[in-house]
Order: structure tokens, then sequence, then C-alpha cells
């Protein structure tokens, strides 16, 4: 949308007059609140997919996302195109949009008749993310900002509420999205557990299941997952025990090489301790350019890599040699 058109949007001027001109505490719980508006979809609009049931028209470029949803629903359009106009908006921090359209997203990425499941589940995750989520730092990378910050849109709505929104969402169909660890597609079971990674309740039953899950999994694309949604996990939910674990495995040589250093990373986020020379020796022995080819499918990686260094080789030097990572400057993990 142009910045003309934005001046003749209802909902654009909306959000301007109450978050940029007005005090956002005030829109708390509101008709403007949209983790209030997808806490308030009744069960029978998402189960049927009743879009009317949801006011879209709130939110700058709801219309459209409740238009592309449909499409999306009835085969209209390419499942690629509709989810990339999607992904597109949480690009250009536009979540707001976005937010209620998660819970029919999850039930279309949970549907066995579903076509394109992994897709729609990493646009879920996405939603369910900040765009800060690219940095490779070991205090933010995996790192869930508290609502006790303020960040903004570039329409000026609150970008935490349409986080939060999200991550509510998936929490209230945990149960759901829980099968999904279990799913033959092993592209749907990393999606799955990036999406469960980015629940805002319900912690300790989703790392059990993820946990539960991990000696069985066969897949090191999977497995390197679902470490690294357990450390997330664990960090969102204040879980910082779960160190230890990391350390258990990282250091442990029976271990599958993509395992180890997954678990790596997951330590450093979930802990300021120093490094210690026995994990950088790991790390030099194991994260090969293989390795690193291997976890490249994952959304972790994919938000961080660049067209010269893989997400993997570049989230370890941000962590291990700082001073280098912050020399090369603001990195757009979008582009």
């Amino acid at each position: 949308m142009t910045g003309r058109a934005r001046e003749h949007d209802p909902a654009y001027r909306g959000t301007v007059r109450a978050f940029v001109e007005g005090d956002p505490l005030d829109q708390a719980g509101g008709p403007l609140d949209v983790r209030a508006v997808v806490a308030g979809i009744p069960p029978e609009a998402k189960d049927g997919f009743l879009f009317e049931e949801v006011p879209w028209d709130r939110f700058p470029e709801g219309v459209r996302v409740r238009e592309v949803m449909g499409w999306l629903r009835s085969g209209e359009a390419s499942a690629g195109s509709v989810l990339g106009t999607l992904i597109a908006l949480c690009a250009d921090d536009m979540r707001a949009a976005v937010a209620p359209a998660v819970p029919f997203l999850i039930r279309l990425g949970t549907g066995p008749e579903s076509g394109h499941r992994a897709e729609v589940l990493t646009v879920v995750g996405e939603a369910a993310r900040m765009r800060h989520q690219g940095v490779c730092s070991r205090a933010d990378m995996l790192r869930f900002r508290g609502d006790d910050e303020w960040f903004f849109e570039v329409t000026g709505y609150p970008q935490n509420w349409s986080v939060r929104a999200a991550r509510d969402a998936i929490s209230a169909d945990t149960d759901r999205l829980l099968s999904l660890l279990d799913d033959p597609d092993p592209a749907v079971r990393v999606a799955g557990a990036y999406v469960l990674a980015a629940a805002s309740d319900r912690g300790q039953d989703i790392l059990g299941a993820l946990r539960s899950r991990l000696p069985a999994e066969q897949n090191p694309a999977v497995r390197a997952g679902l470490v690294l949604a357990i450390a997330q996990l664990a960090r969102a939910h204040q879980d910082l025990g779960r160190a230890a674990w990391m350390r258990s495995c990282w250091s442990d040589p029976a271990r599958p090489p993509e395992e180890r250093v997954s678990a790596a990373l997951g330590w450093m986020c979930l802990t300021d301790l120093a490094v210690p020379d026995e994990l950088r020796d790991m790390v030099d022995a194991l994260a090969t350019d293989g390795t690193a080819r291997l976890m490249a499918p994952l959304p972790w990686m994919r938000a961080i890599e660049t067209a010269g260094e893989s997400g993997l080789h570049r989230s370890l030097r941000g962590m291990l040699d700082p001073a280098t990572a912050d020399a090369e400057g603001f990195d757009d993990p979008w582009c």
C-alpha cells in the first residue's frame, strides 16, 4: 500500500489515531487489541473457516489478508502466492493483519488433506516472531522480547501485541500441533517444532513432547530442529535449567554431529557463562560445510543466512567471535 493509499485507508488512519497520536495502553483489551480479537474468535468459526466472524478491517491490510485466506481455502489462487503475501506482510512488520489468520492457518497446516502444510506452518511461526529473531548473538538469537518493551510496526501498531496474539493462538491449539511431531513428512515435523517453540503457554507440556520425540527421530535435520526448538522454548519460559541438558548433549560424543552443534547453540543462548574450549573444539570439528548444508532448511538458520555465509556459520561466528559480528553491521535477515 502506497503512502497516498494509506492516507485514505480507515484501518490505517484508526491505527495512527490510537497508537501514534494516542496512548497505546488505552486500547488494551479493546476492539483494536489484536490479542483480544484473536482470543475471541469462536471455536466453531475457527473449525468452520468462518472468516466473516473476524473483524479484519480493524487492522491495516487486514481486508487483504481476509481476501487471500479465502482464496487459499477455496483454491482460487496458488498456495505459494497466498503464503507469499502473508510472509511478505510479516517481513514488512505488519503482523497485526496476519495474526487473526493464525488459527485458520494452524487448521490448514494440521489437516491431513491440506497441501503445502510445511509452508503454511512456517507462516504461523514467522507471525509469532519479531524481525529481531534473525540476529545471531547469544543474547538475542532465540529471544522473545517481553511485553514490558514497546516495539511498533510500520503502521504504528504495537508489534508486541501482534506477536503475542499469534503466540497465544499457538498455545490454544497446542494439542492439535503436537501431533505434527509424528508426521510422516520431515518438513512438517520441522515446521511443527518451529511453531511449537513460539507457544506462549504450556511450555512444560511442549518441552516434554519435544524431548520425547528426539530419541525416536531418524532425520538429522529434524533432530537439529528439535534441539533448537527445545532451547528457544526453554528460554521463552525461563526454564534455564535446560542449559545443563544442552551441555550434556553437545559434550556427548555418542550423539550425532548436527545434534551436538545445535545443542551448543542452545547452550550459548541459555547461559552467559564463558564458552569452554571443549565447545570450541567440538564446533571446529563438527560444524562443517556438510553440517551447515544439512541444517540450512531449518527456519532458524534461514533467518540468519546471507548470500555469502550459511546460517550455521554466521550464528557460530556471532556467538564465538562477537567482535567480527559487530563489525559487519546490520544485515537484514529478510533480504
